[in-house]
């Protein structure tokens, strides 16, 4: 909020939020040490029915970071975490922070392409990821010099008849890697930390750079954003504080991606500085989300607006007592007035005391900095800034703040802050800017208002991004890779409204000249795609045009092709409801 709004009257009923937080000068992994010492007995983590203690885990930790100094990780360097939310994701986080080096955290499914420019990007020494993923790393390493692969297997962390069941039902459909495959199998990998009798602990402050999550930041441009122990240690304060919800010995089920600043600085590092457990789910999706609900009772839920309209939909969820929960957040997105009121009416119809809190935030400040407070909402708002955060609507490509209720960009400044764009000076001089009061504030490249209390309002992206499943799609690194194909002249991507995932990518092509349009010339496009783009940005269509329109300054007119599609689409609605009647 504005300095302004702090002084509002109504802030008194703010209740047992503060405003300021004194945040301990430590790194990540010192500050789960420390829940770890108040309850060593209490579960850090559950991963398949397992449950984990604090005091394992820290054990877990120490020999993670031996093991990495034993592979020649040294302090400073980046190691590239590949894999989804396991055990081993978490020891390999926590341990790279204990030993001074930085986590470039990346999604599972990327795409060889993507994979080479995250390597390339962070300077990334060594990598972890699961043995399912080894042919496509092995083609990445065609093209970039990475010294050090550790291999693992979800079956690494199972206990005996787990792991028999693993192998059974999945372990066996995974190809076998070359027996002199240059790589370091995960329990050779824990074999030679348990040998390593050097020094492997640093520490580190607040201000020392951690993480590297990727975002397309203000232009849509995939960066890898730099983030410090501070940030994530005062996000974990913060959230606990505003969020009003967490406690020792609770639970969090942790379903949001460890490679997202909200599944990472959240549902793990939040709910385990809290003294709480994670329960780890590999692979999301609505019925294996709905089972967990229905199965580990937890206390805290964070999703994506989809997740939770497909929890209304999921049958499974019938008569289930959600009593247990404490807390219930959606980001990612902006959620609908709609989906809220039926979603506080499901939970209200299945025993749970809460409602369903929006919040906002942006990678460049890990996740959330803004939050429905607990017990004040109001329609259509993303709720108030976090302890310490302040916001501020600024007339567009300026810093000037504009009067309350009118809109503007949103603006905010605070400890989650991050360092930089990694090797992007300009870019990270275009979106941290220092302001007349002296503080250094991000701009988001979102529209928004602000109301004379302080609460947030998220209108729309200045920015041209696509939402589909809560992740963001950057349509130009879409048209780069389509544009890159022999057969195309150009492309444009827009995002068309779909039920479920919020979004999908439709792709226009204009052919080179004599090509012509066949099922096997876009077939091709595909497989580009397909190699080059992750899963939840691939186009679901590809439309071939004989011209794309075009602006006065000649770029593609993708809102005249946004307005086409939904010409398209309303005139279905009439057709559908003419034959309605007619029947």
């Amino acid at each position: 909020m504005s300095e302004t709004a702090l002084k509002a009257p109504w802030l008194k009923s703010y209740g047992v939020v503060p405003h300021t937080l004194d945040y301990p000068d430590i790194s990540m992994v010192e500050n789960v040490f420390a829940a770890a010492r108040k309850t060593p007995d209490n579960f850090a983590y559950e991963f398949m029915g397992t449950e984990v203690s604090f005091r394992e885990f820290t054990r877990q930790i120490h020999l993670t970071a031996k093991a990495f100094c034993a592979a020649g990780i040294k302090p400073g360097d980046k190691v590239t975490i590949c894999l989804p939310n396991c055990p081993q994701a978490l020891m390999c986080f926590y341990a790279v922070n204990l030993i001074g080096a930085v986590a470039n955290m990346i999604h599972p499914l990327s795409s060889e392409g993507e994979i080479v420019f995250y390597l390339k990007d962070s300077n990334s020494v060594a990598a972890i990821t699961l043995n399912q993923f080894y042919g496509k790393w092995e083609a990445v390493r065609r093209e970039v010099d990475l010294k050090t692969l550790i291999i693992t297997s979800v079956g690494d962390v199972l206990s005996g008849p787990l792991k028999l069941g693993f192998y059974v039902t999945q372990g066996r459909k995974i190809p076998p890697i070359p027996e002199d495959a240059p790589i370091i199998w995960w329990k050779d990998f824990l074999r030679a930390g348990r040998d390593w009798l050097g020094n492997y602990e640093v520490k580190k402050k607040g201000a020392d750079p951690a993480v590297i999550l990727y975002s397309g930041g203000t232009t849509g441009k995939t960066k890898g954003i730099l983030l410090s122990n501070l940030n994530f240690n005062a996000l974990a304060m913060q959230t606990v504080a505003m969020g009003n919800c967490f406690f020792e010995g609770g639970s969090m089920l942790a379903a949001m991606p460890m490679f997202h600043g909200f599944g990472l600085g959240v549902n793990i590092h939040t709910a385990l500085c809290a003294g709480g457990k994670c329960i780890l789910i590999p692979r999301v999706n609505v019925k294996t989300y709905a089972k967990m609900l229905r199965t580990k009772k937890p206390n805290v839920i964070a999703g994506v607006p989809t997740l939770y309209e497909g929890i209304l939909r999921n049958k499974d969820m019938d008569g289930v007592d959600l009593s247990c929960l404490t807390g219930v957040f959606s980001g990612g997105d902006s959620l609908s007035v709609e989906l809220k009121k039926k979603f506080d009416k499901f939970l209200l119809d299945h025993k749970a005391s809460v409602r369903i809190r929006e919040g906002y935030g942006t990678t460049e400040c890990v996740t959330a900095s803004c939050l429905t407070p607990y017990h004040i909402e109001r329609e259509g708002s993303i709720g108030l800034p976090f302890p310490d955060t302040y916001y501020k609507i600024v007339k567009v490509g300026t810093t000037e703040e504009v009067p309350y209720g009118e809109e503007g960009e949103i603006t905010l400044t605070g400890p989650t802050l991050m360092i930089e764009y990694c090797n992007q000076p300009e870019e990270t001089a275009n979106t941290l800017k220092q302001h007349a009061d002296g503080r250094t504030w991000l701009h988001t490249g979102d529209l928004g208002t602000m109301d004379e209390d302080g609460f947030v309002y998220f209108h729309q992206r200045i920015k041209r991004m696509i939402i589909s499943s809560g992740y963001n799609v950057y349509p130009s690194q879409i048209e780069n890779v389509i544009d890159g194909h022999e057969d195309v002249l150009m492309s444009c991507c827009i995002g068309v409204p779909d039920p479920y995932r919020m979004q999908k990518v439709k792709a226009f092509v204009m052919l080179k000249p004599g090509v012509k349009n066949t099922p096997e010339v876009i077939e091709s496009i595909m497989a580009l795609c397909r190699k080059n783009i992750a899963k939840y940005a691939l186009p679901y269509e590809i439309e071939v045009r004989d011209t794309l329109p075009k602006t006065l300054v000649g770029k593609v007119a993708y809102r005249e092709l946004e307005a086409e599609e939904e010409a398209k689409r309303n005139a279905q609605k009439v057709s559908s409801a003419e034959e309605g009647k007619s029947e």
